[in-house]
């Protein structure tokens, strides 16, 4: 099996940078982000996704927002 890297600036299209500037404006976008912008479908929908669980009339404040984050990265195995 091939393996799949993280996309470069680069490489990346003008649609999948305007993503990467709404995730992380002028910083450093996650590896995680670059790899699902083999799809900018994808990332476009998961960047949409994570805003509406993240916006402030969400039902959970962000510190358990925190907390679920990190106990679904600690029960997959995540070390990033």
């Amino acid at each position: 099996m091939t393996p799949i890297h993280p996309l470069s600036d680069e490489s990346a299209d003008e649609q999948v940078k305007e993503i990467f500037q709404a995730i992380v404006p002028g910083g450093q976008v996650a590896p995680f982000f670059r790899m699902l912008a083999h799809s900018p479908g994808v990332l476009r929908a998961y960047n949409q996704l994570t805003a509406a669980i993240w916006a402030e009339s969400a039902a959970l404040p962000a510190r358990l927002k925190d907390l679920a984050y990190l106990r679904a990265s600690i029960l997959n195995g995540c070390d990033y």
